[in-house]
């Protein structure tokens, strides 16, 4: 069966090496992005890809729902520019928004089997379904942060509307937020780790995971079966391998 990938934040340093990924698998990918100007021509001329240029959060519900309808999966790369503007200005809730509306949409078109939906994240966000210790300078580092920093606030939002409301039960939609830590720049994929909670200090320790690894991780999880079945309803922790002895806990890719 032919797989389907909706994915918005295409534009973006992460996005776009995702889009690349399933491509390179056999996916038709759709890519809702505001402009297709820092998207190289080796995925605008793609066969397999459809560009809908439209701002996610303006789109109408009618809208959503038909660039939703037939997707296997959908896949969310949104951030918050790197800008005064981008951190401290509307829309203050991007990722939470586009979250929720997503999956408004998927349940709109009434899927018989269920839809994945896998959330770029951050290692600076708990998974509160599960006992992740966190030091005392950690939690009040993110307490700061949550006052001061509303990006940080929506990073944590949109991984709540997927535990809290999505569930880990839903029979249209299943999901995975995946958390990568510092993120860096590399020309090809690389062996990386995946855990289910972080093992490092996000803020005192933060280890790194290149981006190309990113777009790998969530494209394996879009087209495997069994990778998904590993991590869904769960916010696995991405790092680039680095150490000399791996964690038991560790999965190497």
């Amino acid at each position: 069966m032919e797989m389907i990938t909706l994915v918005v934040g295409a534009s973006g340093a992460t996005g776009r090496l995702l889009v690349e990924q399933l491509l390179a698998r056999g996916q038709q990918v759709r890519i809702i992005v505001r402009s297709t100007e820092n998207l190289p021509n080796s995925i605008l001329n793609h066969d397999r890809l459809t560009v809908i240029q439209a701002t996610v959060l303006d789109m109408s519900d009618a809208e959503m729902v038909k660039h939703v309808q037939g997707c296997n999966a959908v896949a969310s790369c949104l951030g918050h520019n790197l800008s005064f503007k981008g951190m401290f200005g509307p829309p203050y809730r991007l990722d939470t928004d586009a979250t929720r509306r997503l999956c408004d949409a998927i349940r709109q078109n009434k899927p018989t089997t269920p839809v994945k939906f896998v959330l770029m994240n951050t290692t600076g966000n708990s998974n509160r379904d599960v006992t992740e210790p966190i030091s005392f300078g950690q939690k009040c580092v993110i307490g700061l942060l949550r006052l001061l920093l509303p990006p940080h606030v929506d990073n944590e939002q949109a991984a709540d509307y997927l535990r809290t409301r999505i569930g880990q039960n839903d029979g249209e939609i299943e999901w995975a937020a995946v958390r990568p830590d510092g993120l860096i720049d590399e020309a090809e994929v690389t062996e990386f780790e995946i855990y289910p909670s972080p093992t490092r200090s996000a803020i005192f320790d933060a280890g790194t995971i290149s981006r190309i690894n990113v777009g790998c991780f969530m494209a394996d999880l879009i087209s495997d079966d069994d990778i998904w079945a590993a991590w869904k309803g769960k916010m696995p922790v991405i790092y680039n391998k680095d150490r000399e002895i791996a964690d038991t806990d560790s999965v190497t890719r």
